[in-house]
Order: C-alpha cells, then sequence, then structure tokens
C-alpha cells in the first residue's frame, strides 16, 4: 500500500475497507449501535468530516457524519495528530476538552469494544499514513 495522508479521503477509505473485512468487528453490529461522527477542523483539507456507524448488522467507517448520530467528537487537526501519534493520551484529550462531546457520552462508553477491535486496524494503517 501507498501512503496516505491522515484524515485524508484515502485514509478514510483504507480503514473504511479494512473495517468491512473484519470479522471481529463486523460480529459486533449485530450486538451494538452507534454512530459517531468525527470533526477535524483546521487541517490541510480543512474541516474533516467522518462516522463509525455500527447497525443493522454492520460496522462501517467513511467520509460524512453518521446517521442517525448519536456521539459528535470535535477536535483541532492537532489534537488528532497528537492522539493519532501517542504523543497525547486520548483519556487527557478528553479530560483537557482538547476533544469535545457532544451527545450522548454514555453511548461511547459502552462500545469500547468496538475500539478494541478497531485498534489493530487503526495501527495496520498508522504504518502508511504520513502526518503533515
Amino acid at each position: 500500500m501507498t501512503t496516505v495522508r491522515y484524515l485524508s479521503l484515502d485514509w478514510i477509505e483504507a480503514i473504511g475497507t479494512r473495517a468491512a473485512e473484519n470479522a471481529v468487528l463486523q460480529a459486533l453490529g449485530s450486538t451494538l449501535e452507534i454512530g459517531i461522527t468525527q470533526m477535524v477542523s483546521d487541517g490541510p483539507e480543512d474541516t474533516v468530516l467522518y462516522h463509525l456507524q455500527v447497525k443493522d448488522n454492520a460496522v462501517t467507517f467513511g467520509a460524512g457524519p453518521a446517521d442517525p448520530e448519536h456521539v459528535r467528537l470535535e477536535q483541532e487537526w492537532e489534537t488528532a495528530v497528537a492522539v493519532a501519534t501517542g504523543e497525547m493520551a486520548a483519556e487527557d484529550a478528553f479530560i483537557t476538552r482538547a476533544i469535545r462531546i457532544g451527545g450522548d457520552a454514555q453511548m461511547l462508553l459502552q462500545s469500547q469494544e468496538i475500539f478494541a477491535a478497531l485498534d489493530p486496524i487503526f495501527d495496520e494503517v498508522a504504518h502508511v499514513t504520513v502526518y503533515k
């Protein structure tokens, strides 16, 4: 795989393709339901919206907002890069409000299995990701 820029459409597609092919992740789609929209502002492509949608026995990751959207996470480019590269812990970003949560935060907490299943996918794509 060639390199992709973080949060570009190619990066979103790389994550989405792997998510669609991941049996563990897709199995979770039959037990959970949540729509999460991520909004990252002030980046190389201005503002980027992408989603994680868990519903109807499937998990999808793609460009644009979740529908329905249960949770919205908003952050600036610098925060997104710092969390993605491990320079900042996601927990610290939430505590300091560098990542702002809108909607049903409890649903986010109840969906930890989804995030655990996504971690190896993000790790795999990180090896070909540039953060500029």
